[in-house]
C-alpha cells in the first residue's frame, strides 16, 4: 500500500505547479539551506538549483527531480508560510513612554546602494532583516535636533521582505544611551530619538525589552532573534552610577568588581551577568523561558568597547553619529555580539546555527537536532598536529620540548622579503598591492571539516578531503611549474618564496600541510605521497554564507563612498583615492568590517587569555564548537596558495618577481609609481588568473609607492639587505621600535 502511495505522491508532484522563483530562494534560505546542499540531495549541479530560482528568467525542473523537487519546497512551505502584508497602519499613536509630540514624518532619503547594485555577481538571499534607511550623518543630526518621532514608523527601504519591518523591531537593532539637560535619551538608527523613563540601570534593561523595540531579526531560519543593544555613553554611565572610566586594576581584570552597587542593583531585580562580568560589552539577562529569550547587551565606548585599530574614533562620536555607524553595520553584519573579533565569531553560528526544530513527532511535537552543515553544539577535539603549545592533548611533551614541521601544522600568512637584483635596483619606485578581503576570498568555497578528525596512515592524497597531511614536499622545484593544463613555466625560483612555509623557505623534510597547500605542490605538476592525516570526512562548505554576508557588507559600503564593482582599472584607482574622507563615518565601517574577517578567523584557534591557566590545562575557548584550529589553518593556507599562483602567473608572463609580501600585501620594483606601471593589461583586460585591480574581494588595490633608494636606505640603516620592506609601503614610516632596537 504505501508504494502505492508513493506513486500517487510522485504523480501530484510531477503535475502540481511550482512557487515563483523568489518563493523558492525563500523556503530554501529561511531553512538555512545552502545551493550546494539541495543539489546534492537532489542529485543535480549547483548551477541548476541556482537556475530554478533565477529572478531574471529561471528554468523549470523535469522528471525524478521535479517531483523531488516539489515535494522539499511544500514541505519547507509547511514549516514556513510566507507572511502576508499587513494592512497600512494608521498613524502609530506615541508610546506612553515618550513625552514629546510626535512630529511629521520627513520623507527618508533613498536607500544607499544595495550589495545587489554593488557586486559583480547576484549575492544569495538571505532571510536577515531588509536594512532600514539609514540617513546621511547631515540628515541624522537634523532630524535629531529638529524633534523626536517615537511614533512614526520609517518607510521601507526597496527589497524589503513581505511584510515589511519587523513591529518588534521597528526602532532599529540598537540605541546609543546618553543624558542632555537632565533628560535620557536613546539614539536609534535613523534619526530617532527615545525619551528613556528609567532611572536605574535595572529599569534601562527592562524598559529595553518592553517599551523600546529594539532588536533584529535572525540571519537563519533556525536560528534566534538578535538581542537588543545598548550603547552607554559617559554621561549615562554617571546618571545609572558606573564608573566613566576602568582603573587599571579593572581593565586588567575586564570588568568592575562583582561587589559594586550597580552589579548588587541588578542581582536584587533577578538579572544575571555572563561569566565574564560587568566589562565593556556585559550581557544582561534572565534564563530563557521556552523559546523567549530575555537578554541586553550593552556596549560602553570609554571602557575601550570599540577598539581604535577596528573602529577609529567611533568612541569619541556623538551619540547620533555613532547609532549611525553602528546601525549602518548591525543592518549589514549583525548586532555587534562584541569586538569585531566576537561578532565575526558569532555570525558564522548565527548563520549556521547548531541546531534546529524536527519534524513533528507522533505527538505533534518538534524537538531540537543537529542542524545539518553546522559544527554542532558539542565541541570536537583537533588533531594533535592542530593543537597550539600548551594544549591538553600535548601535556605529555617533556616540558621544554619544541615542536617542528613534522610535529606542527604552522599555516600562516606570509612574512617574506629578498635583496633586490641589480636589474630591480635601477627602477626608481617599489609599488605595493593589496589584495581586498583575502582571507574572506580564501574562505569563499573552501570546504572544511565539520566534525572530529579521522587518523589515516599511508594515506592517497584526495583535494577534496579536508584534514592535515604529513607529507614531504622539499622536491616540488618551483624553476618549472606547471601553469595550466599541458603549459609548463621556467622560472628563477631564486626569486620566488616558496608557497609552502610562512617565511618563503623551501621545506627540507616532511611536514604537516592543510589540504589546500598540499593539493597546491599537486597543482604545479608534481607528485605527493602523504605519510599520515589527519581528515574530516564530515565536511561541508560551512563558511559560505559567512563570505556572502562580510562581502555584500564590504562591498555595500565602499559603493556608498564611490568605488564600485567593475570599474576600469584607472577610475578604480581614482575612486579609491582619498575614498576614506568622503564619509569618515562609513569609513570606519569598512575598517570595522575587514576587522571582523580576520578577527573572526583568529577567534577560530584562540589562545588562553590570563584567568591563571597554565600548560596542559584546557583553556574557556576549547569549550565551544568553534573552537576550530583547523578551519583556520585551511583559510589561511588557501589564502597564501591563492596568492602565491597569482605570483607565478605574473612571473611566467612578464618575468617580474615580487620584492617582499607581508600576509596580503606585495611589493614590486617599478619605474612608474602606479600598479598600472607594472601589471600586465590589455585593452583593459588584466592577465588571466593573474592580479586584477578591483574592489571585490581577492582583487587588488594600490597600496602604496615608495622609492627603490627609500628601500635601500631603510635596508642599509638597519643592517638588513631582506627587511620586509611590505609592512612598511603604505606610508614609509619606520620606526627603530620595528626592528627590535
Amino acid at each position: 500500500m504505501s508504494e502505492l502511495f508513493d506513486a500517487v505522491d510522485a504523480l501530484v508532484a510531477s503535475r502540481a505547479p511550482l512557487p515563483p522563483a523568489g518563493e523558492r530562494k525563500r523556503l530554501r534560505v529561511a531553512h538555512g539551506l545552502t545551493l550546494d546542499e539541495v543539489a546534492a540531495a537532489l542529485k543535480v549541479r549547483r548551477a541548476t538549483v541556482s537556475g530554478w530560482e533565477s529572478a531574471k528568467k529561471p528554468t523549470e525542473p523535469r522528471g525524478p527531480e521535479r517531483e523531488a523537487y516539489a515535494r522539499l519546497l511544500n514541505k519547507l512551505a509547511e514549516l514556513y508560510p510566507a507572511p502576508s502584508a499587513p494592512p497600512e497602519p494608521a498613524a502609530a499613536p506615541a508610546p506612553a513612554t515618550f513625552t514629546s509630540t510626535p512630529a511629521p514624518a520627513e520623507p527618508d532619503p533613498p536607500p544607499s546602494p544595495g550589495p545587489e547594485a554593488a557586486a559583480s555577481q547576484t549575492a544569495p538571499a538571505s532571510s536577515a532583516p531588509a536594512e532600514q534607511a539609514v540617513p546621511s550623518p547631515e540628515r541624522t543630526a537634523r532630524s535629531t535636533s529638529e524633534s523626536r518621532r517615537p511614533g512614526v514608523r520609517k518607510v521601507a527601504p526597496a527589497g524589503t521582505p513581505a511584510g515589511g519591518i519587523d513591529p518588534r523591531f521597528e526602532n532599529g537593532p540598537l540605541a546609543v544611551v546618553d543624558v542632555e539637560d537632565g533628560q535620557v535619551l536613546a539614539y536609534c538608527p535613523g534619526g530617532l530619538v527615545l525619551d528613556v523613563p528609567a532611572k536605574s540601570l535595572p529599569a534601562l534593561v527592562t524598559w529595553t525589552l518592553s517599551d523600546a523595540k529594539l532588536g533584529q531579526p535572525r540571519l537563519s531560519g533556525p536560528g534566534k532573534d538578535a538581542d537588543p543593544l545598548i550603547v552607554l555613553t559617559e554621561a549615562a554611565l554617571e546618571r545609572y552610577g558606573l564608573p566613566v572610566a576602568l582603573t587599571d586594576e579593572e581593565r586588567l581584570a575586564g570588568r568592575i568588581p562583582e561587589g559594586h552597587k550597580v552589579i548588587k542593583q541588578l542581582a536584587r531585580a533577578e538579572w544575571k551577568l555572563t561569566k565574564r562580568g560587568f566589562g565593556p560589552w556585559a550581557r544582561i539577562y534572565r534564563p530563557a523561558q521556552g523559546s523567549e529569550r530575555t537578554c541586553v547587551q550593552l556596549c560602553i565606548p570609554s571602557w575601550h568597547a570599540l577598539d581604535s585599530r577596528h573602529w577609529g574614533n567611533a568612541a569619541e562620536l556623538p551619540p547620533a553619529e555613532l547609532a549611525h555607524v553602528l546601525g549602518v553595520y548591525a543592518s549589514r553584519v549583525m548586532t555587534p555580539r562584541g569586538s569585531t573579533a566576537v561578532t565575526g565569531l558569532e555570525l558564522m553560528t548565527a548563520l549556521h546555527p547548531p541546531t534546529r526544530a524536527s519534524e513533528p513527532d507522533t505527538d505533534g511535537k518538534r524537538h531540537s537536532e543537529h542542524n545539518p552543515g553546522s559544527l554542532g553544539k558539542d565541541p570536537v577535539d583537533c588533531a594533535p598536529c592542530e593543537a597550539p603549545d600548551g594544549h591538553p592533548l600535548l601535556a605529555d611533551l617533556p616540558r621544554f620540548h619544541v615542536r617542528g614541521p613534522a610535529e606542527k601544522l604552522l599555516e600562516e600568512a606570509y612574512d617574506w622579503a629578498r635583496p633586490m637584483t641589480d636589474a630591480e635596483c635601477t627602477k626608481r619606485h617599489l609599488v605595493g598591492i593589496d589584495v581586498n578581503m583575502a582571507f574572506a576570498a580564501g574562505a569563499n568555497g573552501l570546504v572544511v571539516g565539520l566534525g572530529a578528525p579521522t587518523h589515516v596512515k599511508a594515506p592517497v592524497f584526495d583535494p577534496k578531503l579536508p584534514g592535515s597531511w604529513l607529507v614531504d614536499l622539499s622536491h616540488v622545484d618551483l624553476s618549472r611549474v606547471k601553469v595550466g593544463k599541458d603549459k609548463w613555466a621556467d622560472l628563477d625560483a631564486s626569486l620566488l618564496p616558496s608557497p609552502f612555509t610562512p617565511q618563503g623557505e623551501r621545506p627540507d623534510g616532511p611536514a604537516w600541510y592543510a589540504t589546500p597547500t598540499v593539493a597546491y605542490a599537486v597543482e604545479l605538476g608534481y607528485e605527493v605521497r602523504p605519510l599520515e592525516a589527519y581528515v574530516r570526512y564530515d565536511n561541508g562548505r560551512y563558511l559560505d554564507a559567512w563570505y556572502n554576508r562580510l562581502r555584500d557588507a564590504y562591498l555595500a559600503t565602499m559603493a556608498d563612498l564611490g568605488v564600485h564593482a567593475d570599474m576600469p582599472p584607472a577610475g578604480f584607482l581614482a575612486a579609491m583615492d582619498g575614498y576614506k574622507e568622503r564619509d569618515p563615518q562609513l569609513a570606519i565601517v569598512v575598517s570595522a568590517v575587514k576587522a571582523t574577517v580576520k578577527g573572526g578567523l583568529g577567534k577560530l584557534r584562540e589562545r588562553p587569555r590570563g584567568e591563571g591557566w597554565r600548560p596542559g590545562e584546557p583553556w574557556r575557548a576549547l569549550s565551544r564548537p568553534t573552537w576550530r584550529p583547523d578551519i583556520r589553518a585551511a583559510v589561511i593556507s588557501r589564502t597564501r596558495i591563492n596568492l602565491h599562483r597569482k605570483i607565478v602567473k605574473h612571473a611566467a608572463f612578464t618575468g617580474q618577481y615580487p620584492v617582499a609580501i607581508m600576509s596580503d600585501c606585495v611589493v614590486y620594483a617599478a619605474d612608474g609609481t602606479s600598479p598600472l606601471d607594472f601589471l600586465p593589461y590589455r585593452d583593459g583586460k588584466p592577465l588571466p588568473g593573474g592580479f586584477k585591480l578591483g574592489i571585490n574581494p581577492g582583487l587588488v588595490k594600490h597600496e602604496g609607492t615608495q622609492t627603490v633608494l627609500w628601500g635601500e636606505e631603510v635596508r642599509e640603516r638597519f643592517d638588513a639587505p631582506d627587511l620586509n620592506l611590505a609592512r612598511y609601503i603604505k606610508d614609509g614610516t619606520v620606526t627603530d621600535t620595528d626592528n627590535g632596537e
